[in-house]
Order: C-alpha cells, then structure tokens, then sequence
C-alpha cells in the first residue's frame, strides 16, 4: 500500500466507531499469531494521567537500556505516535506495511462472518505485532476506554498493573458512579500482578482494593502525605517522594506530582519484578528530560500561551489547581473545544471563575465535537464574555488581540484539536493579512 492508500484505509475505519469487548480483538490477534503473548506489559488504566504515568515509565525504561515500546491513543501531531519504541515513532514504510498485513486479516475476518476490529482494536493488534517483530524488552501501553472490554486486556503477560486518577467520564459505557467506573478500570488487573493506584476519591479506591483483594494482587498505593512540592517554575516543578528526594520534572502542571508518585511507585515495583534494573541515578535523568505535549505546555511566550488536554470533570479541577498556583493576579483568555459527549456544563462550571474572556472553538473533522456556537451558549449561562469562532486561526488571533503582552492564554478540552492550535499558533499562521496580501 502506498501512504496515500494507508491513510485513505485508516480514515475509512472510523465509520466502525467504538465496540467494547474483546472477541473481535482476540480473533484477529489468533490470526497474527498472538503476538501479545510473546511480550511484556506494564498496563495503565484510569480516567487522568495514563499519558503521563506512561511517558515517565517508558522514558525510565528506555534510559536504564530496555528496549520499551509505547502505544498511546490519542495523538497530538501525528498519526504515527501511536507507536513508539525507545521514544521514535513508526516510519511511514513500515506503518503501511503493518496496515497491509493487518488489512488482509481483517477482511478475512469478515468473510468468515466475524465483525469488522474497529479502529482502536486495529492499531491494538498492529501495536502487538509491531512490538514483537522488533524485540521489545518491555511495552508500556494505556487503555482506550475503561479497563475490562478493552482491547488491551487481552494481553496475559502484565508485569505491573497501574491505575490513574479516576473521575467521571464515559458514563455512557461506564457507568454512573465512580465505583461502577473503578470497576471497569479495575478489570485490568491480573491473578498475582501487582498493582500501583494512584491517587483516589474513596469510592473508588474502595473498588479498586476490593478487585486486587479478589484476585490476589499485591496494592501499592500513592501516599498523598509522602508527597512534596519543593519548587515550581517555568520550567518545571522539583518534588520529593519518599526515598526520591529533589527529583524534577520537566511539567508544569501541579497535578504532575500525582503522576510522578505514581510512576516511581512502578518503578520499585518493577525492581522487583523479573530482575529489572533501574538505578536511582537514570529514573532521576529519564525523568528530567521526559517529555509529554498538551499537558499544561507553554508553546509560546509574550504572552504566555499553554495547551492543556483537560477534557473532563477531574482534569479540568487539576487544571484549575495549576491555573490557582501560577496565575492569581493575571488576565487570563481561554480557548475552549470539547465533545458534545463530554460534561462540558460542568468543566465550564468548574472553569469560568478564573477566566476574563472565554473563545470557544468546534475540533476540525471530529464528527463527536461540539459547535463552538453551541459551547458558547453554554458557557455564557456562567461567563458574559464569550464568543466563538468560525476556526482555530481566528480563535487565536482573537485571543491575542483580547490579550496583550501580560495575560496568559489557556487553550483546553479536547487533544483531538490542540495539536493542529499548537502547529498555528508556533508558525504563525494565525496572522490575518489584507487584501494586499500585507
């Protein structure tokens, strides 16, 4: 297949929408072989943080010499990200090979009457085989949706189980109550493999321990009192956890200290899991040069403008917390997108106290996002001052216009448009010109 033919394909998949279970993911694994059979995981779960936690585990892993694949969903700039081994994405030749092996099966599939895998459990399995093909040591990867009717868990070989934040979203398919979500999220975890849960609202907690009780899994959890914030700054925040003293982050977003305990809460986990060997000296480099994008990042100055996937309720109060950290006494212009299936009342609810003037935009070929006319409505029942624009280009240049040298802008929801703002607002093509061309 060519690119231009692997991508048509790619995009043509999104019609299949989103399936949870894992018969369609097993049959068409059966007929790659299993190739998740032959590799070993850390798995992360949880509403908040997955991306984070992940970023900092792989980057451990690949500094202490292992060769450690990353699979991740959603991306920011490239389709490509998805998958990762040491760091690097895929290259163009040997995603549409992956594709064009990965597409036969799938319409073998369906002439056997099996349902078409969904775009989610196709870049699941070519992640699988992707990794084995090339020797991964270890793979750090994230679940789509939930934790029990993933795709992902059809893997068998976990060696740590980790669990993010948990909050409400996706009750459509998760259900209603913070418990009934910990529940799908718990589903992850495996007979005998530890377990590492980060920080929890009780209810939830309460699951996720009853679940590892179940199954006979040991339960390290994050210890929100062994926790310090020692500096916090432009470029990053310095913290100490328990043994860990003075380590730094390359983030800002004071909800980083949460990921960062619970990522060095795997790492002892791991020490003791199949000899790993992960020095103090190269978990404190990996950490300081971890990068990870749309998570509170500055992506230019004068002003200062930030990008942040805060898409639901919980990442939005974490959101909230950095904004009430770093920016008290400053003008702040936001830049809103989300999905029409996200509590998006709430987020604004949660958001608008700190905001001088709210800019709301729809995500570009998302059928699942929002109208930005529709979210302005929304949001002018908390916030007086808000408008939407017609496109990103036009949201940026406005916001520049409402904030001078001295505000900051916040652009926030949705991952699914933040990279495309964070490309105009870095090349500058937000700048509207005349007639003349001037």
């Amino acid at each position: 297949m060519t690119e231009k033919e692997t991508f048509t394909y790619i995009e043509s998949l999104n019609s299949l929408g989103c399936h949870p279970g894992l018969t369609c993911i097993s049959e068409l694994c059966r007929r790659l072989g299993n190739p998740q059979d032959d590799l070993k995981f850390i798995h992360i779960a949880g509403t908040n943080g997955k991306g984070s936690i992940l970023a900092m585990l792989s980057e451990t892993l690949t500094v202490c010499g292992y060769k450690t694949g990353r699979y991740i969903s959603p991306t920011i700039t490239d389709y490509r990200e998805r998958f990762q081994i040491n760091g690097r994405m895929i290259s163009r030749k040997l995603l549409c090979e992956y594709v064009e092996r990965l597409k036969i099966q799938c319409e073998e599939m369906v002439r056997a009457g099996f349902s078409h895998p969904t775009p989610f459990e196709f870049e699941t399995a070519l992640a699988f085989l992707y990794f084995k093909e090339k020797k991964c040591d270890v793979v750090v990867l994230e679940t789509g949706l939930g934790g029990a009717e993933d795709a992902t868990n059809i893997i068998k070989t976990t060696l740590v189980s980790v669990i993010s934040s948990i909050s409400m979203d996706h009750m459509g398919f998760l259900g209603d109550t913070l418990q009934k979500i910990a529940c799908h999220k718990a589903g992850i975890v495996k007979e005998g493999v530890p377990v590492v849960c980060g920080v929890q609202e009780q209810e939830a907690f309460k699951e996720i321990r009853r679940v590892c009780t179940e199954k006979n899994a040991p339960l390290f959890v994050v210890d929100k009192e062994k926790e310090k914030i020692l500096s916090a700054t432009g470029r990053g925040i310095s913290f100490s956890y328990k043994k860990y003293k003075r380590m730094k982050l390359p983030f800002m977003g004071m909800y980083q200290l949460d990921n960062g305990a619970a990522a060095l809460e795997a790492v002892e986990c791991l020490k003791n899991t199949d000899n790993f060997c992960l020095p103090e000296e190269k978990v404190r480099a990996a950490f300081e040069q971890v990068s990870w994008p749309a998570r509170f990042e500055r992506i230019a100055k004068s002003p200062d403008f930030y990008i942040d996937g805060a898409h639901n309720e919980g990442a939005v109060r974490a959101l909230v917390k950095t904004i009430e950290f770093y920016f008290t006494n400053k003008k702040i212009i936001y830049i809103m997108g989300v999905l029409k299936d996200k509590e998006y009342e709430r987020m604004i609810q949660l958001s608008y106290p700190y905001a001088d003037s709210v800019i709301t935009v729809k995500t570009p070929g998302n059928e699942r996002a929002l109208d930005a006319y529709e979210l302005a409505k929304a949001v002018s029942v908390f916030h007086k001052k808000v408008t939407a624009a017609d496109s990103l280009e036009e949201a940026v240049e406005m916001a520049y216009l409402m904030a001078g040298k001295d505000a900051v802008i916040i652009a926030f929801g949705s991952l699914s448009y933040l990279g495309e703002l964070a490309s105009i607002v870095k090349k500058g093509k937000w700048t509207r010109r005349d007639s003349h061309g001037k």
